[in-house]
């Protein structure tokens, strides 16, 4: 199937180089607060995570069983906080709107919303919206109907990270948007089932190209998964195009996330001036899931999995 190349629903036309769609910078409400009593990752005050990688790409650590019980928790924290985000969205909320909800969801549960001062990033949620591919800024701009967005929540419990993120439509998608989404879950979900010991990550970008190359569609490459655990951003980096880094090679124990960005149109993207807000050149839609995975003997736990409140797989309808 060629992929389509439809706009989304329509704001206004691009004026400068950086708004290749509909989408506009709106306005930002001040930074929420944290109470003093929930713990907080070393960069919450300083903006700067003191993670150093390691020289290696391929030196992975694997958790200990104890690590491994702290990420259930904070993975369990963090979908409940996504399916919570996720039944707020209709057309007339805004972004913003929908970052207040994951705030105080994360804190009524203790815990601290990562992506908060994550190297001065400003809220507390990442909500991406038709043409932005990533890293969209909760603020003043409204949902409409047809509107298609990712919503990507991160949570800190306990000293450890858990991290997913869905598609969600507002209203009603249309078939394209339907479509581009299909093949993205698609993707990834073939992904998520080759992951077993001994794999090496690079098996992961193969994976996603045979079910994407097809369509059409472009595997955005500026943009990676990534080792989580007491740190927002380890090893490996997980690539999601067809390639040969030398990542590493899955083990037992290893934690990271799976999420790949498919554009309806070419793989390029554009950033715009805030240095977080990414979106496709074309102004076409893009689309996204994310889990955190755990690999264990004989294939891989999602850490992040859906549950009986979590959203019905609107893509699939016809």
């Amino acid at each position: 199937k060629k992929a389509s190349t439809a706009a989304a629903p329509v704001r206004a036309k691009a004026a400068v180089a950086h708004y290749t769609g509909a989408l506009r910078k709106g306005t930002l409400s001040p930074r929420r607060r944290v109470p003093s009593s929930i713990p907080a990752p070393d960069y919450a005050s300083t903006g700067q995570p003191a993670y150093q990688r390691p020289l290696f790409p391929w030196d992975i650590k694997a958790k200990t069983p104890e690590e491994v019980a702290g990420m259930r928790e904070a993975c369990r924290v963090a979908r409940e906080v996504l399916d919570e985000v996720g039944a707020a969205v209709r057309p007339g909320i805004t972004t913003d709107d929908l970052d207040r909800v994951a705030h105080e969801a994360c804190v009524s549960r203790g815990a601290y919303p990562s992506p908060l001062n994550y190297c001065g990033f400003p809220k507390s949620v990442c909500t991406s919206v038709n043409e932005c591919i990533c890293h969209g800024i909760p603020d003043s701009t409204v949902l409409q109907d047809g509107d298609v967005l990712n919503i990507d929540v991160t949570c800190y419990y306990k000293g450890f990270h858990g991290d997913l993120s869905e598609m969600f439509q507002v209203g009603r998608a249309d078939a394209d948007a339907r479509a581009l989404v299909r093949a993205t879950h698609t993707a990834w979900q073939a992904a998520i089932a080759m992951c077993r010991p001994g794999v090496p990550y690079k098996a992961i970008g193969a994976a996603i190209s045979d079910v994407i190359e097809p369509t059409g569609y472009g595997i955005v490459r500026g943009f990676v998964g990534h080792g989580i655990g007491r740190n927002f951003h380890e090893t490996p980096s997980v690539i999601h195009h067809r390639n040969e880094d030398r990542n590493g090679v899955m083990e037992v124990g290893h934690t990271f996330t799976i999420e790949p960005m498919i554009n309806e149109g070419g793989a390029g993207h554009v950033e715009w001036p805030d240095g977080w807000t990414v979106v496709t050149p074309d102004g076409g839609r893009s689309a996204q899931f994310e889990h955190t995975l755990l690999v264990v003997e004989g294939g891989v736990e999602v850490l992040t999995a859906r549950t009986d409140k979590s959203q019905a797989p609107w893509w699939e309808e016809d």
